[in-house]
């Protein structure tokens, strides 16, 4: 029978919906991970044992005095282990996944109930939906949405649902018949038999259906730690990648009392909300004996809340007031809090390299984000531009399958170290044993046992298919199983027992730096040739991160290096990662700074740190650019600017007066001479910093024989007779109608249109984009001559007129009171090409993200702030 291509349709059919509903997915996305972000800040804030406070009253509220004991200190235990966070974050999930899913399951269920058609459709989608294996509907949310807390969600709703919907239809149908005839009978609407009738008497086994629910949906989110979600499912995942049995039991810990909770308040929140339930509770507890009877109360809603609330203002107010950890120290503030994503893979050497990238971006200024991931996941992440990048790729060989499947989406930032090595190792205190075939020789010393790792492991493979065989190990060996924590642990034994013991091994491993191990040579090759260390970033991450980039590509640690800094990271245990990387770095004085260099070092301060200018621009393209970018100069030599926006009349008279101390734009010696004239004895031309601007007329270069605007006479159809041109009331619009144009016999052959500055640009663009002639009224500097091919038309005639320099003006006591700051921009000056570039950066940023747009240029421009503001050492 021919083989039906059933997974080549699916996956054909989930990549027509990824390509043409991809704005439906971003929108699913936006609002998910806005629900989560929102949920989590709230579970997150409080100090933990106050929100266990909280918790614990819910119980007390639900379910009596013992439950709430209980429910706090098993949320108390969470926070003992230092998974609080963890657990918060997995909370947040399920209960974003659970509304999610009832918002849908219960209207559902009801439809279904009220029609049987609908029930004929939905029931074997839904076997479908509830038998699927959990893992499966992580392949798609990972296409559709990405990495992180959104395909996790999503892929919880899919697989929680069923339960919400059949039990919702369940309990509708089982409502008495006769019950709703009598309804009917009285003449009451189908909606109000629904909600008066059915769904009272229905709601204990909805209720049962929602704690279903909300179970399911606690084993998916936990499943999701793979895909990057948040929370316990992380930890999980990572005790399991690396067979780390205390992180695992402490992780599935956490999880159980979770789940606990969640299970006894569902299922008790149905007596305070169904009338069946508490008509049956209040029978159990005319029953209870009086000794009891106070484990069994449970104070009233009113009495709850108001404890629930005052709770939460505590919390809320300790939150706000309360002192914040301190954050890393930043020793030069490059990253200015941009975000960067880092996946790694769990293994010693992609966490340690990981979490020192981290701390070093973190002191250079970034906020980075590192989360672990599969093999796999880690590479599709980072194909589809969740993860800016990872350092742990082991290329030619044992990451060859990903790296040819995503090369096309992915950069390679080099090596950082290599060749690593497959060999077996033994301790340095047994003598005569060098090299594989020397082992041979020695199989009683070692009780005829080699300690290997998991059973897959591809060395695994490799020792039995080859190396031993190869050697003739296999006569006199056995190759012990078990898992590289259960080798270590060996290891470790025999070792402090002075014992002899082989062991497989790799390297780079920190086992090579706490102990003294001798690498067993391998003269026949039968390991095969190492591969190296690289790492891999996004596409497009060199052109938007450069200086993050630069200092991964010239990132190198040799064996020694790399293997103190895994043991350092081992010896400050799980979860403190990052201070095992402080510790080395301590230890290792200036690598820091070897492998993030910061031109200059650290950011220097200046002399006049501390003194806070007053800069006013002028909201023009080149005066925003260039105020930005001296904000930013003088905050890294530890000045405190301020800026404020300011039309030009307002501008010279604030400087006249002193409330301006300086701005960037002045226009001299033409377009601002009448406010230079009535102003300057209150003012000081500091300098000028860009030379020859221009007014002219432009057209993209494609367009061929015209260079001047003489070349225009005679091509008006070419041109549809128009020239694009700005606000009417611009001074080069008035310059333009009643002088260029008829001083080049212009005027009955083209019309200059009227609007704005945007609208020209949009028009250019338009255009550009097809290739079409067009004519735009221009002026130099402008960012567009960065962004597009222009030709600036010559104007032989001088119509424009002469042009002016861009100077610094400053309010005449500007000298005195910021003389360093007076210095350095006095020497200031700036190229065509550099100033487009940088308005451009500012340009794609957007508004309100000026700073983000002007440290991207500077990213690009290293040296720029000693350049600037030099600062004598």
């Amino acid at each position: 029978m021919p083989r039906l291509q059933l997974g080549d349709w699916i996956n054909s059919g989930v990549n027509w919906l990824r390509d043409n509903l991809s704005w439906l997915f971003d929108f699913i996305s936006s609002v998910v991970q806005g629900m989560y972000d929102g949920l989590n800040t709230v579970l997150s804030g409080p100090e933990p044992l106050l929100l266990a406070g909280i918790l614990a009253l819910l119980a007390w509220w639900l379910r009596g005095l013992l439950p709430a004991v209980l429910a706090f200190l098993g949320f108390a235990l969470i926070d003992s282990i230092e998974l609080w966070g963890e657990a918060m974050n997995t909370l947040a999930l399920v209960l974003v996944a659970g509304v999610i899913t009832i918002v849908f399951a219960v209207p559902l269920g009801i439809w279904a109930s009220r029609n049987r058609a609908v029930s004929a459709v939905i029931r074997p989608v839904l076997d479908f939906m509830q038998t699927m294996p959990a893992f499966v509907y992580l392949i798609p949310g990972i296409f559709f949405f990405g990495l992180g807390v959104v395909p996790g969600v999503v892929a919880t709703v899919i697989f929680s649902m069923p339960p919400g919907v059949r039990m919702t239809e369940l309990g509708i149908r089982q409502v008495d018949a006769e019950l709703v005839e009598a309804a009917d009978a009285f003449g009451t609407h189908p909606r109000r038999t629904l909600m008066r009738v059915q769904l009272p008497l229905a709601l204990p086994t909805i209720m049962a259906g929602v704690n279903q629910v909300i179970m399911l949906a606690l084993s998916m989110v936990v499943i999701a730690g793979m895909v990057g979600a948040e929370g316990l499912g992380s930890t999980v995942f990572q005790a399991i990648s690396s067979v780390d049995v205390a992180m695992g039991f402490e992780g599935g810990i956490a999880v159980v009392i979770l789940a606990m909770y969640l299970d006894r308040m569902t299922s008790a929140l149905n007596q305070r909300v169904s009338p069946l339930a508490r008509r049956a509770l209040a029978k159990e507890k005319a029953k209870q004996l009086s000794g009891l009877k106070v484990l069994h109360w449970r104070p009233a809603t009113s009495v709850a809340m108001v404890g629930v609330v005052v709770l939460a203002l505590v919390a809320g107010g300790m939150s706000m007031f309360g002192g914040d950890d301190e954050g890393p120290e930043v020793s030069a503030n490059v990253g200015k809090g941009q975000s960067v994503n880092i996946g790694y893979i769990n293994w010693d050497e992609g966490v340690a390299s990981t979490f020192l990238w981290k701390e070093l971006l973190e002191q250079r200024g970034f906020k980075p984000k590192v989360q672990s991931y599969d093999v796999g996941a880690l590479y599709t992440g980072m194909a589809a531009g969740n993860i800016d990048f990872e350092t742990d790729s082991w290329l030619p060989t044992t990451h060859a399958s990903y790296w040819s499947k995503y090369k096309s989406k992915l950069e390679n930032l080099g090596s950082w170290y290599g060749p690593t090595s497959l060999e077996v190792a033994v301790p340095s205190y047994v003598k005569g044993v060098k090299t594989l075939e020397d082992l041979e020789k020695k199989s009683s010393t070692f009780k005829k046992k080699i300690i290997g790792i998991e059973p897959g492991a591809g060395e695994m493979k490799l020792m039995q298919d080859k190396v031993m065989p190869g050697y003739g190990l296999n006569k006199n060996f056995s190759l012990v199983k078990g898992s590289t924590a259960a080798m270590l642990s060996q290891l470790d034994r025999s070792y402090s027992k002075k014992e002899p013991i082989a062991v497989t091994l790799w390297s780079p491993h920190w086992a090579y730096d706490k102990y003294k191990l001798t690498k067993l040579k391998d003269p026949k090759g039968a390991f095969g040739k190492g591969d190296r260390i690289d790492s891999l970033a996004r596409k497009g991450f060199s052109k938007e991160n450069p200086q993050v980039a630069k200092w991964i590509k010239n990132f190198k640690l040799d064996e020694k290096q790399l293997t103190s800094l895994e043991s350092a990271i081992q010896d400050a245990g799980k979860g403190k990662e990052q201070q095992g990387v402080r510790a080395w770095l301590k230890q290792n004085p200036g690598i820091a700074n070897k492998l993030a260099p910061v031109p200059g070092g650290a950011d220097q301060k200046g002399k006049d740190a501390g003194a806070a200018p007053m800069i006013g621009y002028f909201p023009w393209d080149e005066d925003i650019a260039t105020t930005y970018l001296w904000k930013n100069v003088l905050e890294r030599r530890g000045y405190k600017p301020e800026i404020k926006q300011y039309d030009v009349g307002s501008m010279f008279t604030g400087m006249s007066t002193g409330q301006v101390d300086v701005e960037f734009d002045g226009w001299l010696p033409v377009a601002q001479k009448q406010y230079w004239d009535r102003y300057k004895k209150n003012l000081v031309d500091v300098g000028s910093w860009y030379d020859k601007t221009s007014l002219e007329i432009a057209v993209p270069s494609y367009v061929k024989d015209v260079k001047s605007l003489a070349d225009l006479k005679g091509k008006a159809g070419t041109f549809d007779g128009k020239i694009v041109g700005i606000e009417p009331g611009t001074g080069e619009m008035k310059l333009l109608k009643g002088k260029v144009l008829k001083e080049y016999g212009l005027d009955k052959e083209y019309k200059v249109s009227d609007g704005s500055s945007p609208a020209m640009l949009a028009e250019l663009e338009r255009s550009y984009a097809k290739k079409e002639p067009v004519a735009v009224v221009l002026w130099t500097p402008h960012w567009a001559y960065s962004k597009y091919k222009l030709t600036k038309l010559a104007d032989p005639k001088k119509a424009f007129g002469a042009s002016n320099q861009l100077h610094t003006l400053a309010n005449k006591s500007f000298p005195k009171k910021f003389p360093e700051f007076n210095g350095w921009l006095k020497k200031w000056h700036m190229t065509e090409k550099e100033l487009a570039s940088l308005e451009q950066a500012v340009q794609d940023a957007g508004k309100g993200n000026e700073e983000k747009g002007v440290q991207k240029w500077m990213d690009a421009h290293p040296g720029i702030v000693d350049k600037m503001a030099p600062v004598a050492s």
